[in-house]
């Protein structure tokens, strides 16, 4: 897709590739999200999800070799999720790391991304006309600029195909902005129709679903909300 003046190829994997400078976006991979739970006696999670970022992480990397990785952000679940981390993921996060130019955003659940990890930690960053951030600067009525992208929100959509309800993970865009899906594997999702993500678009943005087989894009009248949960 052509997106503020780059051509952007969204990937099946939840992260964003820009061919012509070598650019590979990723948002929201809250390593050490299961630990974080386990460590407030909230056990439902198993504390094997940075494993398994990881992996996905090291396996599109492995695909499209890029430059440089930026993340947008919330890298690690809490500020103490680096400490936390198993050593062996922390060998491996390092490796990836030291394999190619690498850019960590600020995020609201990491406020210091890990730099010690090795790469640059900033608070946005441009790439020509492209604005990279964690979260969205403004409202679509303040006269934003074709080209802001960020995380944050975990967009998921939801549709009736064939009268089958399918949900998942998606990247959502307006054209003027591109909110990426989580990358985490316990990251969770919110519907594209509720107002914290909506609002932040104009009434004509679309989605590209993470199916298995690929890719679907859907038009906003084609999405579904939640159903309403009983008081």
């Amino acid at each position: 897709m052509d997106f503020g003046g780059q051509q952007i190829v969204l990937d099946h994997s939840g992260a964003a590739w820009l061919p012509h400078g070598g650019d590979l976006l990723v948002a929201d991979l809250h390593f050490e999200k299961g630990s974080a739970y386990a460590a407030r006696g909230q056990g439902l999670l198993p504390p094997y999800d940075t494993a398994d970022t990881l992996r996905r992480l090291e396996r599109v990397c492995a695909r499209v070799k890029p430059r440089r990785v930026i993340c947008l952000g919330d890298t690690v679940h809490d500020l103490a999720g680096e400490a936390r981390m198993a050593e062996t993921d922390r060998q491996r996060l390092a490796r990836l790391v030291g394999a190619q130019d690498w850019i960590w955003i600020a995020g609201n659940h990491d406020p210091e991304p890990p730099a010690a990890l090795g790469g640059e930690a900033v608070r946005e960053f441009k790439i020509d006309d492209l604005v990279l951030r964690h979260d969205a600067d403004g409202n679509p009525d303040d006269g934003i600029p074709v080209g802001e992208i960020f995380g944050h929100y975990h967009p998921k959509a939801v549709v009736r195909v064939r009268g089958r309800r399918i949900s998942g993970r998606c990247f959502a865009t307006d054209g003027r902005r591109l909110i990426l899906p989580a990358f985490g594997a316990y990251a969770g999702g919110l519907n594209v129709r509720e107002p914290a993500i909506a609002d932040l678009l104009s009434s004509r943005f679309q989605v590209h679903l993470i199916g298995k087989a690929g890719l679907f894009a859907f038009r906003h009248d084609q999405l579904i909300p939640d159903p309403k949960r009983a008081a």
